[in-house]
């Protein structure tokens, strides 16, 4: 049977607690945060539904200091089913390995402060995770007709863009990709349709989409327009994170029919 989209979980940690923020308001620099939704249950809470529901996949993110012991209770509450972004170098990969996490995620261990991919600290990454544990995020900003992938939560356009080739080029090094929309992430108003029109044509390894999902149907939509090779996490619309878009339950029900 051909592959269909899945929906992956996740859980967005900021100053300790789970979160829904619009991400391209995300500096801890300015007063310009803006947030979505403030949960009163931990980060444990939603990791042991996950396990409860069986979604696995998911990404618990660390946006920024102050998330550590939060973090390290989700993975606890599921162990091997989440992966685990925001800050992970080649010093503490191994660490969040042990502590739980199915992968770690990077993204700006693999720059230098200018933005500049730096291969070298990829093969660093590398040696304490191997390839079958490492996502590589690719988190980006829509420029000049394309999109240029963005670090320091998703604030520093680096130089390396999204495309076909970049994609080859790093998918031997890595299990998996994770790609934000930042330009639309947490707003609700729709996906970023180009961009999962071509992560889908590419379809070399999975691929989870996050940004702008606003509706069950933009999982169906997702689903078409990336030909089944593209899985879609839905943060701010799902009524699990407040929202009144998306039923966390019909997501359940979709990925028990996900061949």
């Amino acid at each position: 049977m051909p592959r269909h989209a899945q929906f992956r979980p996740c859980i967005d940690l900021h100053e300790g607690r789970v979160k829904q923020i619009v991400g391209g308001t995300l500096d801890s620099e300015t007063e310009s945060l803006k947030t979505n939704f403030v949960s009163d249950r931990p980060a444990s809470w939603f990791a042991a539904r996950y396990a409860e529901d069986g979604l696995r996949g998911g990404h618990v993110i660390q946006l920024g200091p102050g998330n550590t012991t939060a973090a390290r209770e989700a993975l606890a509450a599921y162990p091997g089913g989440l992966q685990l972004g925001g800050g992970i170098t080649a010093d503490n990969a191994a660490e969040w390995l042990g502590a739980g996490a199915s992968h770690v995620i990077a993204t700006s261990f693999l720059f230098d402060k200018e933005g500049r991919f730096q291969p070298d600290h990829l093969n660093r990454l590398l040696a304490e995770t191997g390839r079958e544990r490492l996502v590589i995020d690719l988190s980006c900003r829509r420029r000049d007709g394309g999109w240029i992938v963005a670090m320091n939560r998703w604030q520093t356009l680096t130089d390396l863009a999204v495309t076909p080739e970049t994609l080859d080029a790093l998918a031997e090094s890595c299990d998996e990709f994770l790609i934000h929309a930042a330009d639309v992430e947490g707003k609700c108003q729709g996906i970023d349709g180009d961009l999962v029109r071509m992560l889908g044509s590419w379809g070399g390894i999975p691929m989870t989409y996050a940004g702008g999902a606003s509706s069950f149907a933009d999982l169906e939509l997702v689903d078409r327009l990336g030909g089944g090779k593209v899985d879609l996490t839905i943060g701010s619309a799902l009524d699990l994170f407040g929202g009144d878009g998306v039923k966390y339950e019909d997501c359940v029900v979709w990925n028990r029919g996900v061949p």
